[in-house]
C-alpha cells in the first residue's frame, strides 16, 4: 500500500497524536497514547507483541479509526480528513507489496499513473527512483527474479513515487540478511537527510539505534518511556558486567559474587551472567578478585554500557529478538 503528496505548513507538527484509545472487544489495544514527531526526524516505535504499536500506526495511516483521541499527520486530521492524510504519507509494510510479474520499472510506472502523474512524469519518476535505489540494471527484469533486499528497496521506492513528506515503515528489514539490512539502512538515512519524516516500527534494537532520533516504548497500550537512545540507556543506568564461567556448577557461586556488588537483578542464561553495576573498572576488578577467591574459573569477562536490549528488558520484562518481542504486521493486529 502506497500513499502520498503535498507538504504541510511549517508551523504544524508533522505527526501529532493525543490520547489515542482503541479497544477490540474487551481487549484494550491503546490506552491513551500521545506521540509527536518533528519534521525531518525518525521516531522509533518499540514494544512487545500486542503492545499496541501496530494499532497506533494503523490509526495514523487511516486504516482504522480510534475510539477516542485525536491525531494529525502533515497538517491533516486522521478522522476528519483521511483522504488528505493518505495523500501525504507513504506506507511500507513488513512484506514488499509489489507485483512480481511486472518489472521493477512497470511497478513504479503503474503507481505513478495511479497518482495521476501523467504518462511522461510517471516514467521519469520511475527512472529516478530506480537510479536512487540502485535498481537501474534490474529495472527491466520481472520482480520475481529479485532478491529479498532488492524487493524491499523497490517497495520503498514505490512508497516514494508521489514524494510524500511522511513515511511509515513497519518492520522494514524483517527477513533480510545483514548485508541487505545495512544497504536498506543507508537508503533510509538518505531519505531522512533529504527531508523525509519517518515513523518506524522494528523488532531489531540495532536498527532502532542506527536510525531513530527518538524512541517511544509502549506496553499494554501505554507509553512507558520516551527519549533518545542515550536518554533511555541513562534511565536503565550504570554499566553491565558480563561473565561466562567454565563450569555450570560455578554459576551459583558467580551469581552470589555478582549479587553483592550489583545494583539490580543478576541475569543468568546457561553459564553466562550479567549484572548492572556502578563504579566501572574498579567494580570489575573487585568482582574478579572475589571470583578468584571463590575458585570460579572464567571463559570470558567484560564491562559494557547498557544496550537497547537491556533497556527493553528493564522496561517491559521481555527480551527482544525475532518472534519474541517483534512487532506484528499492519494487517495482523487490525484483523
Amino acid at each position: 500500500m502506497h500513499l502520498s503528496t503535498a507538504r504541510p505548513d511549517d508551523d504544524v507538527g508533522i505527526i501529532e497524536a493525543q490520547g489515542l484509545t482503541k479497544s477490540y472487544g474487551e481487549v484494550q489495544a491503546l490506552a491513551g497514547i500521545d506521540l509527536s514527531v518533528g519534521e525531518g526526524t525518525v521516531l522509533g516505535l518499540l514494544g512487545p507483541n500486542g503492545a499496541g504499536k501496530t494499532t497506533a500506526v494503523s490509526i495514523l495511516t487511516t486504516l482504522i479509526e480510534p475510539d477516542s483521541g485525536s491525531a494529525q499527520v502533515a497538517g491533516a486530521d486522521v478522522r476528519a480528513d483521511p483522504v488528505s492524510v493518505r495523500r501525504r504519507i507513504g506506507l511500507s509494510g513488513q512484506y514488499a507489496a509489489v507485483d512480481e510479474h511486472l518489472t521493477g520499472f512497470e511497478n513504479l510506472d503503474l503507481i505513478g499513473r495511479l497518482y495521476h502523474l501523467g504518462r511522461r512524469r510517471a516514467r521519469e519518476r520511475a527512472g529516478e527512483l530506480l537510479d536512487r535505489f540502485s535498481l537501474s540494471e534490474a529495472g527491466p527484469r520481472p520482480v520475481k527474479t529479485y532478491s529479498g533486499g532488492m524487493r524491499r528497496r523497490l517497495d520503498l521506492a514505490c512508497a516514494l513515487v508521489a514524494e510524500p513528506p511522511v513515511l511509515v515503515l513497519d518492520e522494514p528489514t524483517t527477513g533480510l540478511d545483514p548485508r541487505s539490512r545495512t544497504e536498506l539502512w543507508s537508503v533510509i538515512r538518505e531519505m531522512v537527510a533529504a527531508g523525509t519524516t519517518l515513523l518506524l516500527t522494528t523488532q531489531y534494537m540495532e536498527e532502532a539505534e542506527q536510525l531513530a532520533d527518538d524512541i517511544v516504548v509502549i506496553d499494554h497500550g501505554k507509553k512507558i518511556a520516551e527519549g533518545s537512545v542515550d536518554d533511555l540507556k541513562t534511565m536503565v543506568g550504570g554499566e553491565r558486567i558480563d561473565i561466562s564461567v567454565h563450569q555450570e556448577e560455578s554459576v551459583d557461586d558467580a551469581r552470589r559474587v555478582l549479587a553483592r556488588l550489583a545494583v539490580g537483578e543478576v541475569q543468568i542464561s546457561g553459564r553466562d551472567l550479567t549484572a548492572p553495576v556502578l563504579g566501572g573498572a574498579g567494580t570489575l576488578t573487585e568482582v574478579l578478585r572475589h571470583l578468584d577467591a571463590e575458585g570460579v574459573k572464567l571463559r570470558d569477562v567484560g564491562l559494557r554500557r547498557p544496550t537497547l536490549d537491556d533497556v527493553f528488558l528493564a522496561l517491559t520484562g521481555q527480551i527482544t529478538g525475532q518472534g519474541v518481542a517483534a512487532g506484528d504486521t499492519l494487517m495482523e493486529e487490525v484483523a
